[in-house]
């Protein structure tokens, strides 16, 4: 185990930096540990394993840390909160530093932390692209941390989640990095409900963040699938995009390749668009499940 870690470590070695503390520390088989992920969040670390047993030398160099060590189960049916392994108990939330900016984690609330680590490069470009006076709609927002990075680049955010809890928590995140969260909008519903209220309100938006669940039931009971859904998504989301808006289009849906996640996003738009195909962190060694496209329009 220790050389797996030093191993992998290795290959991290711009990480920890000043300003990010919370990385991959370990990618499945990118790092010869098919099934294994283990994550560092501002010195604690959370496994993830896919069977519900953990290698004896992998128990041992994970004892050995002195770390406080959090195990989740990546099973699509139970989804539970991680459990304590070893070190010190994590019973509150935490914080950590991403690219400068704050976010609070929690091993008390379920099955995600509070943040998805890859999607970090992206909102560093996120923030890079607002300015001053720009306006960003974050649709399936979860915590925030998208509306969070846009709002520190000097855009007026909407953050929109189905869950009141998890837009408090996005409003927690604004406080962490001390931004007023009566400045931003909030918006709690379905996102294919606001995004056609949006349009007959004739409300556009600078930027639009899409990355929604891979699948998912609304109220009505009727049924959402990436593979293929997600034109009707993206033809929703053009409706409130301004002329020479942007839009960022995510999924982690692994049945669905780049191209054929390129055609869905093309097909949703009414008009020529370019782009970006945008990679993971480096962080990430393994198969490069998360798909991320930059789509301008007015090109």
């Amino acid at each position: 185990m220790r050389d797996f870690l030093e191993t992998a470590t290795a290959k991290r070695r711009l990480l920890p930096s000043a300003d990010t503390d919370a990385f991959r520390l370990i990618d499945s088989s990118g790092d010869n540990l098919p099934g294994i992920e283990l994550e560092e969040l501002a010195g604690r670390w959370l496994l993830s394993t896919r069977d519900d047993s953990i290698p004896d030398d992998l128990k041992r160099g994970l004892r050995e840390s002195g770390r406080s060590v959090y195990w989740k189960r990546l099973d699509q049916h139970q989804k539970e909160s991680p459990t304590h392994l070893y070190g010190p108990e994590q019973n509150e939330a935490f914080t950590i530093l991403e690219n400068g900016i704050r976010f609070e984690l929690s091993f008390q609330s379920g099955y995600s932390q509070g943040i998805f680590l890859d999607q970090r490069d992206n909102r560093l470009a996120l923030r890079k692209r607002m300015s001053p006076g720009s306006t960003l709609l974050n649709t399936f927002a979860y915590t925030g941390a998208f509306s969070v990075a846009a709002a520190l680049g000097g855009a007026t955010t909407t953050t929109l989640d189905l869950s009141q809890p998890y837009l408090d928590w996005s409003k927690r995140n604004f406080e962490l990095n001390e931004i007023d969260p009566s400045t931003q909008y909030f918006c709690k519903g379905d996102t294919f409900h606001w995004l056609r209220r949006f349009a007959k309100q004739g409300r556009q938006f600078d930027g639009i963040i899409l990355d929604p669940p891979t699948f998912s039931r609304d109220n009505d009971g009727k049924v959402f699938r990436v593979e293929k859904d997600y034109a009707r998504l993206v033809e929703l989301a053009a409706g409130c995009l301004s002329p020479d808006g942007f839009l960022l289009a995510c999924t982690n849906c692994r049945q669905l390749d780049l191209h054929a996640f390129e055609n869905q996003v093309r097909y949703g738009f009414n008009q020529p668009v370019k782009i970006d195909s945008a990679p993971m962190p480096f962080d990430f060694t393994d198969t490069p499940y998360l798909k991320s496209l930059w789509v301008e329009a007015g090109q």
